[in-house]
């Protein structure tokens, strides 16, 4: 049992002044200090250090670590530049990303306070380091192919590559769960089959939608640059799906829906009606030359995640959170900080269907304590302060074990 006092404790968008957590494998109670060592006179006592916040444990819900060998080979601006580079470069890339390398970024992120990511992964290469990983992991095994001619290879590959996913459950930190790569790129007949899969065993579900106006123009009306990579690699003239038609297969379970965009208003509605979510990338959208997503049009809930390093310069959710804060400048800057954090959360963790986080008793006691430079005068800027000037986290817990400590590295 350790009892741990802080000057913040935040949880579920309300920052606590004056408490502590005692805390096991769970979270056992959050009351006065004072009660708390009267109650568990045996428990360590964790003293953070002044002007700390405790904060659940951070979940970035997207992130591909296949390609974590990037640095500067992928060019940016646009999204049709971006992805002929990676179909250009694809292979070195992959082949330079080994098992040290993901692991590397791993604990980047969990420097950062992350003690929880989903894993996009599409060929499996990643599985080692995620098992290796200290966080849990929602391992999303990603299914891919419009080609109906090959689909049935491609959903056997998918079924092997979750079956092993299956199998590493024993290591605690995997879940299994399915990723449908995107309506251009995933023939409806083995999407229903994977989205049944998903639904019959509860497994997390996510999907790309709508990332860039070639997507939508190619989606609504067959044409502009995406006609031409289809002819060029797959000897097509038309998308296997429309937007409508894409969104129905998913109408029986609630889906997290990745960038969303080129979404509509109407389209962000029916999302809401759906029970479906929805993952903001803001500088992986940024660089890719996508539109800012109109999160003011959004009432479902919203996730805020790093995508990978094919399109992004780091895994660390304070650099994910700021760029946010900097893109949607024309919220109240309050009132976004607190939207930003509740998004790498309490609604990160509804989004990919997790236990984590909040803090409250009975949770897994996943915790990452920060440190503000001196301390803020307005308590209704916590949030703010703490993006603008969090780089690392101080220490952070998962399961109630410290697993990293900045003082110890």
């Amino acid at each position: 049992m350790k009892i741990i006092l802080a000057d913040h404790i935040y949880t579920n968008g309300i920052y606590l002044k004056n408490l502590a957590i005692a805390f096991d494998k769970t979270i056992i109670a959050i009351d006065k200090p004072i009660k708390l060592k009267k109650r568990y006179p045996d428990a360590t006592i964790i003293k953070a250090k002044p002007n700390s916040i405790i904060y659940p444990g951070f979940i970035n819900t997207h992130v591909h670590l296949e390609f974590s060998s990037n640095k500067t080979t992928l060019e940016y601006g646009d999204f049709m530049i971006w992805l002929d580079s990676v179909i250009r470069e694809r292979d070195g890339l992959l082949e330079l990303c080994n098992s040290d390398t993901m692991e590397e970024q791993c604990t980047q992120m969990l420097e950062s306070g992350i003690t929880r990511f989903g894993a996009v992964s599409s060929y499996g290469f990643d599985l080692d380091a995620c098992i290796n990983a200290k966080q849990k992991v929602t391992f999303f095994n990603e299914l891919i192919g419009s080609n109906p001619q090959t689909a049935d290879i491609l959903y056997s590959d998918f079924l092997e590559r979750v079956e092993s996913s299956i199998q590493t459950k024993k290591e605690d930190n995997i879940t299994p769960a399915v990723a449908i790569h995107s309506p251009y790129s995933v023939h409806p007949i083995v999407a229903k089959r994977a989205i049944a899969l998903a639904k019959e065993n509860s497994y997390p579900l996510s999907a790309h939608l709508l990332e860039s106006h070639h997507e939508k123009r190619w989606l609504e009306s067959n044409s502009g640059d995406f006609l031409g990579f289809f002819q060029k690699f797959f000897n097509t003239s038309s998308s296997v799906n429309t937007v409508d038609s894409f969104l129905k297969l998913f109408n029986e379970y609630p889906t997290h829906f990745i960038h969303c965009t080129e979404t509509s208003r109407e389209e962000k509605e029916y999302l809401y009606k759906k029970n479906h979510s929805i993952c903001h990338c803001p500088r992986s959208n940024r660089l890719l030359g996508t539109k800012r997503l109109e999160i003011e049009d959004i009432n479902t809930t919203m996730s805020i995640a790093t995508d990978g390093l094919s399109s992004n310069w780091s895994l660390n959710i304070w650099d994910e959170l700021r760029a946010a804060l900097m893109l949607h400048h024309r919220g109240d800057m309050e009132m976004m900080s607190d939207r930003f954090i509740k998004s790498a959360t309490s609604d990160a963790a509804k989004a990919i269907n997790c236990s984590e986080g909040s803090i409250a008793e009975g949770k897994p006691a996943d915790l990452t304590i920060i440190t503000l430079p001196s301390k803020c005068i307005n308590s209704n800027q916590l949030s703010l302060q703490a993006i603008l000037h969090t780089q690392k986290a101080d220490i952070v817990y998962i399961d109630g074990n410290m697993v990293y400590s900045a003082d110890n590295n």
